[in-house]
């Protein structure tokens, strides 16, 4: 079963640390979703703590 995106529609990349402030990914990241192997979309969504830390600078 596919990994469903973590996409809130609400997109707005930070400056400093180049992550959504919706869905924490790069740009990159949810560019290339789709054509994302499970295993790095599971990856990304595991980081998900260490990047919300990153994002409020901690």
């Amino acid at each position: 079963m596919a990994v469903k995106s973590p996409c809130v529609e609400l997109c707005h990349f930070d400056g400093k640390t180049g992550l959504c402030t919706g869905c924490l990914r790069t740009l990159a990241e949810a560019r290339e979703w789709k054509k994302m192997t499970d295993h790095r979309r599971h990856q990304i969504i595991n980081e998900r703590a260490r990047r919300e830390k990153k994002l409020a600078g901690k």
